[in-house]
């Protein structure tokens, strides 16, 4: 076993919901904000439309089974769902995975990301700037809550397409540090693991921040899964704010960054390829202008060719550890409204599929 495993997180946004129904009228899901958006500046790649799968509906089976045969001639091996839960049985966006699970279908690996971080909706001023307003507020309630939430996704759990690492099902917190409550959390879901019969769970974090990775380490975590998606762009954070005023300030423009840049920069990075405890990211696109207009970050001039650079760097890089650690997240799948998807387009149609495919067969 030598080649990289990869794993890509999955939104399960696109099917109406009465929530979102409330706040944004009728029928809406993320494809009304992919829909409407327009390019910002010359050569900008807006709006993105979807090919082979279309504007689709994620309550269908069939569609479910179709980016599943996509994902297995990319060569990844489990999608990671985002997974909702405000505490007392609240969720959001559950009604794919449970799909899921009712039909045993696709038979495809699986594994869950708790986005644990309140919903807000976001007003973007024409200089780049926004207001909040809450809308679901992401609350720890306790013991008893977390054992409601463990027992909510038992079953999950006990399924034999659960993605494991070390033979332990994976679970991941998306804002470990924001969890104040994380290492009772962690403490409590290990002991119903054990009187459950199951294998204790291989806890994991992300993180956008390497000055944070022992921290979440040192909380109980197996392992971090860390996004440089950001903190590659300088060091100077004096800088980034200056450059990030003169855009919304003084050009009235998203934030723009050469995705070119950041292929090279992250090629450079050290402790995410030797670190055994650590996972890197791959990175197809950023641009989540159709959510924020003139208040987006995007890296811009994405290419299958670039891309293909991206992924063989990163898959070069991890061959310094461990061949049972050499993970890799793919972030992401079809998050269509941050420009951050593998799905085809009518603009690459599927090379960025047929990319990942090549270089995980150029590893075995």
């Amino acid at each position: 076993m030598s080649k990289a495993h990869v794993i890509a997180f999955y939104l399960p946004q696109f099917h109406p919901t009465p929530d979102n129904d409330k706040w944004w009228g009728k029928g809406f899901t993320e494809w009304t904000n992919v829909g409407k958006a327009r390019p910002l500046f010359p050569g900008h790649y807006q709006p993105r439309i979807p090919a082979d799968l279309g504007y689709y509906d994620l309550r269908l089976p069939i569609v479910r089974e179709e980016q599943v045969d996509l994902a297995r001639r990319s060569g990844i091996e489990a999608f990671c769902y985002y997974h909702y839960w405000f505490g007392e049985g609240k969720q959001e966006l559950d009604y794919p995975f449970k799909e899921v699970l009712k039909l045993g279908k696709p038979d495809f690996p699986f594994c869950l990301c708790w986005a644990n971080e309140s919903w807000h909706a976001k007003f973007w001023n024409k200089n780049g700037g926004c207001t909040k307003k809450m809308l679901i507020e992401q609350r720890y309630l306790g013991i008893e809550d977390y054992k409601l939430h463990f027992y909510s996704l038992l079953s999950a759990f006990k399924d034999c397409r659960y993605y494991k690492i070390d033979d332990r099902p994976v679970f991941m917190i998306y804002r470990p540090l924001e969890f104040p409550d994380v290492v009772n959390f962690i403490t409590v879901w290990r002991k119903l693991a054990k009187e459950n019969s199951m294998r204790d769970f291989y806890f994991m974090a992300q993180t956008t921040m390497r000055a944070d990775i022992d921290k979440i380490l040192s909380l109980g975590f197996d392992a971090v899964n860390y996004v440089g998606l950001w903190e590659w762009k300088t060091e100077n954070r004096i800088l980034n704010k200056i450059k990030r005023r003169f855009y919304s300030d003084i050009l009235h423009m998203p934030y723009i960054h050469k995705y070119s840049d950041m292929v090279k920069k992250l090629s450079m990075m050290n402790r995410e390829y030797e670190d055994s405890k650590v996972f890197p990211t791959i990175i197809p696109n950023w641009d989540h202008t159709p959510r924020s207009g003139r208040g987006g970050y995007i890296l811009h001039g994405s290419t299958p060719q670039l891309f293909s650079n991206h992924v063989k760097s990163i898959f070069d890089n991890i061959k310094v550890k461990p061949v049972e650690k050499r993970y890799v997240f793919l972030k992401s799948w079809n998050e269509w409204g941050e420009g951050n998807y593998m799905e085809p387009d009518l603009k690459f149609g599927d090379n960025y599929i047929n990319v990942l495919s090549k270089e995980l067969r150029n590893e075995e």
